[in-house]
């Protein structure tokens, strides 16, 4: 566990961060200038706090009244930042090996065994970094950071420098590290879609404070992004169940409201999945419409219809099982239907709408 309680201020910028975080994947989630990255800095001891305390698993890294300020060598950190950052002299294997040199981790860390196994890099280990993939590249880097024996994972946008392709090859050895070694991560992210499926929790931030705290589909779903911006507004559904057409390769999962058709074939674990749905790509019907190309309507109930935003409303639906689905309309749409709270309404979604690309099976 992380226990975090810090205030940092610098010219034009000041951070006060209070949370706490278990095992498994927390990201850090909010635009540029969010002090994401500025709170993985104050955790791996690259920066010291004006004011606060920092505690991993129990041991005390940093505690300003007490005086405390554990090196950054002494913390047992894995750190994966967004370039592999391997040395190109050293073959993969020392690449490794060099993660656990400097460590005075417990006996019983992880091997470089488990690791390769892990991560699936066992036939690359003879291998320098510039015959790798760059997915082939961050996996050894996140691997360096695991032979650390670290207490705590921070992982700063490891696919913001990887094509979709590269993406797609390297998430499910995040989430087996997420599901298997049980160690608390920080994971900071701009991507939604990335987050929305491998974090436990959402920690949003805004200005340097923590703006909402919870799990993705609470927290990224249906107020991400500022209230004016129809284009950053989406919902996140959770389903399950899927069934794959091999003929039209779709595949249908199941959410409490109805069925939803993607495009592609999900990866096999894919049970359940997060579907991120943008605002702009909900239509709205009083009832449900025959006769479309459009494979998903969902039946709900008009939960909130914002203030205009310009030529715009945002509408909330309501949909079984709790979730919610925000849908971007035109003022002149929602007066001509004349929406109101309670209203019953179906929500039609393309399925090519949906970017399956970081759910599909690579």
């Amino acid at each position: 566990m992380i226990e975090l309680d810090i205030a940092l201020a610098r010219a034009g910028f000041s951070l006060a961060v209070n949370f706490t975080a278990g095992n498994g994947i927390t990201a850090l989630f909010g635009e540029s200038g969010a002090g994401k990255s500025t709170v993985l800095h104050l955790v791996a001891g690259l920066l010291k706090p004006d004011r606060g305390r920092i505690a991993v698993s129990g041991t005390v890294f940093t505690d300003t009244e007490a005086r405390i300020f554990v090196a950054p060598h002494r913390r047992r950190i894995g750190y994966v930042f967004q370039d592999a950052l391997l040395f190109p002299h050293l073959s993969v294997r020392q690449n490794l090996l060099y993660g656990s040199w400097f460590t005075r981790g417990p006996a019983d860390g992880i091997s470089l065994d488990q690791v390769t196994s892990l991560l699936g890099i066992a036939h690359l280990l003879d291998r320098r970094p510039q015959t790798l993939s760059g997915g082939e590249r961050q996996r050894v880097a996140i691997g360096r950071a695991l032979l650390a024996s670290p207490r705590i994972l921070l992982m700063d946008e490891p696919l913001a420098a990887l094509d979709i392709d590269r993406k797609r090859e390297i998430i499910p050895y995040i989430e087996r590290l997420r599901d298997e070694l049980k160690l608390p991560i920080l994971y900071v992210s701009h991507a939604i879609e990335e987050v929305a499926r491998l974090a436990d929790r959402v920690i949003l931030m805004s200005g340097g404070r923590v703006k909402s705290d919870g799990p993705p589909q609470q927290v990224l779903s249906p107020k991400t992004g500022s209230g004016d911006d129809r284009f950053a507004r989406v919902s996140i559904l959770t389903a399950g169940k899927p069934t794959y057409d091999e003929k039209y390769q779709l595949t249908q999962v199941s959410h409490p409201a109805g069925r939803i058709t993607l495009p592609g074939r999900l990866a096999p674990d894919a049970d359940p999945v997060r579907i991120v749905i943008r605002a702009i790509d909900v239509t709205l019907a009083l009832s449900k419409p025959r006769e479309l190309s459009i494979r998903t309507a969902l039946p709900g109930k008009v939960s909130a219809i914002s203030e205009p935003l310009g030529a715009v409303v945002m509408v909330e639906v309501a949909l079984a099982g709790g979730e919610v689905l925000a849908a971007a309309v035109t003022r002149k749409a929602a007066d001509e239907l004349g929406l109101g709270e309670g209203d019953q309404v179906y929500c039609l979604i393309k399925s090519v709408s949906i970017d399956d690309r970081l759910m599909a099976a690579p």
